[in-house]
């Protein structure tokens, strides 16, 4: 009976796998499709990605998209890490309640949180473009360096800290001498999720770029609206190996982080 579960559950899972990732193996395959239509492989080519580099729609909207994904993700950085340690030096009911108002904005749906945003900067009369963009992904990319930063600062000794000052360390000599190097491994998490976050956004940056800045993921959805061409396959397909590659990096991190961690424990 256990045999037949176990084969059930992965027969399961293998289909679930299936129906997540056959439509972007689809996707993929077609990118390098000789011919201009789908269903109809005609030969292997690499002329789609070549004509990527010859689109100035495209490439002018993957310049606004990683100059918005590095800015955010530093500003959202530098933000979220000044914010957690403020939130873990609070008291333990405070602290639990900054958190709870934390994950609401990654909890809460993006279509939400876009309208409210397109409403505050209309409210402010802060004409929607580049900096209404930079803004908006910088406050969504708050939240996740929160998240991963929180962490690493409670499995933080804090007698670390005051060690430091009692042997003539200033406050911010500690800081940069005792904090960062303990809390490094969540900030660099932090900041590759909010980078990959700010690649992948939609429908946020829909609500707040306005008509002057396209980041890649509103180009190619203006594309699809007249004809999916092999050039959004091909630049959908960079877009997910791009964030597939951040992801593993992510997740390798946080494996090796884990280990060391046990590893220093068993001793």
């Amino acid at each position: 009976m256990k045999k037949n579960n176990s084969f059930l559950d992965r027969l399961f899972m293998a289909l679930v796998f299936v129906f997540l990732y056959a439509p972007i193996l689809v996707l993929i395959v077609y990118s390098f499709n000789e011919s201009r239509t789908m269903g109809n492989w005609t030969g292997f080519t690499l002329d789609w990605y070549a004509a990527l580099l010859k689109d100035k729609n495209i490439m002018e909207a993957l310049k606004v998209t990683l100059s918005i994904a590095f800015l955010s993700s530093l500003c959202a950085t530098v933000l979220g890490v000044t914010a957690a340690i403020g939130i873990n030096s609070m008291k333990r009911r405070s602290r639990n309640l900054v958190m709870a108002a934390t994950n609401i904005p990654v909890i809460n749906p993006d279509l939400v949180t876009g309208v409210s945003l397109m409403m505050i900067f209309a409210f402010l009369a802060v004409p929607p473009g580049y900096t209404t963009l930079l803004l908006a992904h910088i406050t969504f990319n708050i939240p996740y360096v929160i998240l991963n930063v929180t962490p690493k600062l409670r499995q933080m000794d804090r007698n670390l800290v005051d060690a430091a000052m009692d042997l003539g360390c200033t406050w911010m000599q500690a800081f940069w001498k005792v904090i960062i190097p303990e809390i490094k491994p969540g900030i660099v998490s932090g900041a590759l999720t909010a980078f990959t976050m700010s690649i992948d956004d939609f429908v946020i940056s829909y609500f707040t770029a306005g008509s002057s800045s396209s980041t890649l993921a509103m180009t190619i959805y203006g594309m699809t609206k007249k004809k999916v061409t092999p050039e959004i396959n091909a630049i959908s397909t960079l877009l997910f190996v791009t964030v597939l590659v951040l992801l593993a990096v992510i997740n390798i991190r946080e494996a090796r982080q884990e280990r060391k961690l046990a590893a220093e424990q068993r001793r």
